[in-house]
């Protein structure tokens, strides 16, 4: 997990064969700049951040469903609950869960576990759109390298 650049799923656990589930996780860093003001001498990973990784979680079975042909946008957090601090070195599961898909959006089930104990969940909506002009696609597909995503089973690419 490298938070300060937004890059939260370290790796791809599992995606199901029905494409309706997805299986992340994220290694919170030990010491990253995001704790030196969240919080000083308590450091704890921003709620927003967990929101962030459960939001690419996501992202990544949604760009699996689409053979990686259109990219996905969040577009809402509903029902988002914090149930405990995450703190540094924390390794987290991330599940995401499609509930919904049509009209350009899906929307999911989406949360985080430590340990086998959600800490977090959320409701999330994404709108799913073309790639936009540039090297974007190309930037995602070598970041799926990274995180062991699966590309052989689920990119045209």
């Amino acid at each position: 997990m490298r938070p300060e650049v937004f890059k939260m799923i370290d790796r791809v656990v599992s995606i199901d064969p029905s494409l309706d589930t997805i299986h992340c996780q994220g290694l919170v860093p030990q010491e990253s700049s995001i704790f030196e003001g969240h919080f000083p001498g308590h450091p704890i990973m921003p709620g927003v951040l967990l929101i962030e990784a459960m939001a690419q979680t996501t992202g990544w079975l949604i760009l699996a469903r689409n053979r990686f042909e259109r990219m996905p946008f969040l577009a809402s957090v509903k029902e988002a609950k914090l149930r405990t601090f995450v703190l540094p070195g924390a390794n987290l599961d991330l599940y995401s869960k499609i509930e919904h898909e049509g009209s350009g959006y899906v929307v999911v089930k989406t949360e985080a576990k430590l340990d086998g104990k959600q800490i977090c969940s959320a409701d999330l909506s994404f709108r799913v759109l073309p790639w936009p002009e540039g090297k974007m696609k190309a930037v995602v597909l070598k970041v799926a390298e990274h995180v062991s995503f699966p590309l052989a089973d689920y990119a045209d690419a």
